[in-house]
């Protein structure tokens, strides 16, 4: 690596040489304080030790600009020769790029050789990192410039800021993402009080600073603009009027002269830019959000622009698969969308990211405000948004299918990863009462992920949705009504649950749909199971595993209610046949990969371990179930897991520890629904527990430990139960579990004892 450190060269005899002020450079001084980007600033640093060229991408308003100038005033001392900023924003010729960096170098007087050559041979022995700014509508001139310096001037290095890499040899690039919600937070409140002397961020405004600053995307010419609103406006105000962004968020600055104020209404970059706006501020392009979303706008060509609008009509992050079933067309074929979209990706447009359900890709909030507006434009829209929901019902029903199977987390991850997508489907559906029954379909074909996933309310909310509405098709409806009254059980809506499931069995055996009828009798039994009544849950249970096998229903619900049969049986005393019942559904698990129904066997097989005074078998049934349960992020699962623990543990001696689970239970059963649903068998194991516990602590110690369980959200209580298992799911191995204080409860061998999960 070359060195830093060497004395610059003498200055040469030539009229072309850069001008030498104090210190060397013309990068002009910050008008306000920087803020934030602590990481990026890191990043930037360590690739220029090693890299010649490092390129910082992102899109218009992302605060490229700023923190280029920034961090080259950090680094500026490493440069013998300094640091020289080029400002290429309001350039429109190419060919006048030579002359454009020659001018910022202080370079006059070439005595008729051509610019490039000059700059080449200025440059050659100096030592020192040119910015180049605002560069993506010249990007293969300026790519063709910066190659031959580089390699004419081996002490040169480039920092290069746009929407867009060079794509030069050897290019180390630095995408820019929006700020965290901390520092858009922060920036939000550094500039408010600019504008509103005293304005701080505290109990009365956080909430909706925090909201202001997601809605706005991170993006800081955006919180910049918006807090230049609390002139006129408050926060909640601004807020509540982002509906219309880009009228909103404009730039407010004292009056100026005519030339000044109709620069700042053209919508791209203009030919000429008077030097006030070039020597301070945000550049001219950046005075509005309107105008810096557009400057990306007038640089993507009309496949790009169309795909840009297209992609709208997406929620959150997509998949290729999906833009290119929903946006192709015969403007933009499907196999040659793939290098449109890369494109929007390489122009900052689209951001790619690696998720667990794979490589997505999405839009900013204001990136998809803008292209939305230009959908608008067009008599495409309603087109594409009946594509997008046609792509997410199959996706539904494939996943539905393919939830019994050894791919059940690869599923819920994706569902997860969809979940905004298939909300616009079903809202999509639902408002038009031509497709009324394909969101009652698709409300009910994701019973697995409502009840499995953890989404029991919201899975509620559309089912009563899709119910209230008429339709023509009684499949779509009995389905979404079994699915109803499921979820009415696991919730403790006993009511509820009763007349969509009695209901669906009616209507069902009216029109002969044997399929929705043994759902139907099948859930009625889990209703009877979780009111108590076992000898008729275990009737109607019987029944329906009859009619699955008669129809040659085999999946995760029919498994379940194997289980459920196995759980009336326990509870009437009969563990043997419990027992055998569940062994026979670990074995299908196990033959088909399935994980979510093996976990409740492994529950009823726990709680007949424990039944029969074997604690450690318990224990180790309930932690395998537990670890499968939070992988699906499967509340009921994982609470009930919990609660039976509780008991184990305090078997093994640890009341204290049994007491902070115990608490640990009460906090998420608020969000499945009626804690044990009522029911005085499931509420067997904690009353013992909470008695025998409270003999062996006192009173008010018992209520110090539950009180402390109560602090621990899900992962961290999964984290204390697992850690010391060494069943840790992957995504919890990074959650950190702190020594207690005097005032925690003991620690224990069997468990994670008197520690904190923080």
């Amino acid at each position: 690596m070359r060195r830093l450190t060497r004395p610059g060269p003498a200055p040469r005899p030539s009229p072309a040489r850069l001008r030498e002020p104090d210190r060397p450079g013309n990068l002009p001084a910050e008008l306000n304080g920087f803020i934030g980007r602590h990481d990026e600033l890191a990043a930037l640093a360590r690739q220029l030790e090693s890299a010649r060229l490092v390129t910082l991408t992102g899109l218009g308003g992302i605060g490229k600009s700023r923190l280029a100038r920034h961090a080259a005033g950090i680094l500026q001392d490493r440069f013998c020769d300094g640091v020289w900023l080029v400002e290429l924003a309001s350039l429109r010729e190419p060919h006048l790029l030579d002359h454009t960096v020659a001018e910022a170098l202080g370079a006059t007087g070439h005595s008729g050789r051509p610019v490039r050559t000059a700059l080449c041979d200025l440059l050659a022995d100096r030592d020192l990192l040119l910015v180049l700014d605002g560069y993506e509508h010249l990007v293969d001139a300026c790519a063709e410039l910066a190659g031959q310096l580089l390699r004419r001037a081996p002490g040169l290095q480039v920092l290069a800021a746009g929407r867009r890499p060079l794509g030069l040899d050897g290019e180390r690039t630095v995408p820019l993402a929006p700020m965290s919600t901390a520092e858009a937070t922060a920036l939000f409140a550094d500039r408010a009080a600019a504008v509103v002397p005293g304005f701080t961020v505290g109990p009365s405004n956080e909430t909706a600073v925090t909201e202001l600053c997601d809605r706005l995307d991170g993006i800081p010419l955006a919180l910049e603009l918006a807090a230049g609103r609390l002139r006129a406006l408050s926060v909640d105000q601004v807020l509540h009027r982002l509906d219309d962004r880009f009228r909103l968020l404009t730039g407010i600055r004292p009056r100026c002269s005519p030339e000044l104020s109709t620069a700042r209404e053209q919508e791209g970059p203009p030919s000429e830019v008077p030097a006030a706006l070039r020597q301070g501020g945000p550049p001219h392009r950046h005075q509005t959000l309107r105008t810096a979303i557009g400057w990306s706008h007038e640089l993507c060509t009309s496949e790009e622009r169309l795909l840009w609008a297209r992609l709208t009509v997406f929620a959150g992050h997509f998949e290729l698969e999906a833009a290119e079933y929903v946006c192709s067309g015969p403007e933009l074929p499907a196999d040659e969308l793939l290098d449109t979209l890369t494109e929007l990706v390489t122009q900052s447009v689209l951001v790619r990211e690696e998720t667990a359900a794979g490589v997505r890709y999405r839009m900013l909030d204001t990136v998809r405000a803008y292209g939305a507006g230009w959908l608008a434009a067009t008599p495409d829209g309603e087109r594409l948004r009946r594509r997008h929901r046609d792509w997410y019902l199959g996706l539904a029903t494939w996943c539905e299918l393919d939830w019994f199977s050894s791919r059940q987390a690869e599923i819920a991850a994706r569902i997860e990863a969809e979940l905004p997508n298939l909300r616009v489907a079903l809202e999509q559906s639902l408002e038009t009462p031509a497709d009324t029954h394909l969101g009652q379909y698709l409300a009910g074909t994701l019973w697995f992920y409502w009840v499995g996933c953890g989404r029991l309310s919201e899975g509620r909310h559309w089912l009563d949705r899709a119910l209230e509405l008429e339709s023509n098709h009684d499949e779509a409806r009995l389905k979404a009504l079994w699915v109803a009254g499921y979820v009415a059980v696991l919730q403790g809506d006993t009511v509820g649950a009763l007349g969509a499931l009695q209901e669906c069995r009616d209507e069902a055996e009216r029109t002969g749909n044997a399929t929705a009828a043994a759902y139907a009798l099948h859930r009625t039994g889990c209703l009877a199971l979780v009111c108590d009544d076992m000898p008729r849950a275990e009737k109607l249970l019987r029944a329906a595993l009859d009619r699955y096998r008669e129809i040659g229903e085999l999946n995760s619900n029919v498994l379940l209610g194997q289980v459920e049969l196995a759980m009336a049986v326990a509870f009437q005393g009969e563990l043997a046949d419990a027992v055998r019942m569940c062994e026979d559904v670990l074995e299908v698990c196990e033959e088909h990969g399935e994980r979510w129904t093996l976990a409740y066997a492994q529950y009823v097989l726990a709680f007949a371990a424990w039944s029969r005074g074997d604690g450690g078998r318990a224990r180790a049934l309930l932690e395998e179930c537990l670890a499968i349960d939070h992988t699906f992020h499967d509340l009921l699962g994982a609470v009930l897991a919990i609660e039976l623990l509780a008991l184990v543990t305090l078997g093994e001696g640890d009341a204290e520890e049994a007491a902070v689970l115990q608490g640990a239970a009460g906090r998420i059963w608020p969000s499945v629904g009626l804690p044990l649903f009522g029911s005085r068998h499931f509420n067997q194991p904690h009353a013992l527990c909470e008695e025998q516990a409270r003999e062996r602590l006192g009173a008010e110690r018992y209520e110090h430990c539950r009180r402390v369980g109560e602090r621990l959200d899900l992962d961290s209580a999964v984290a204390r139960v697992l850690r010391p298992a060494g069943l840790l799911p992957a995504q919890l191995r990074t959650v950190r579990i702190t020594a207690p204080d005097t005032h925690e409860p003991a620690a224990s061998p069997s468990a994670s004892g008197g520690e904190t999960a923080g």
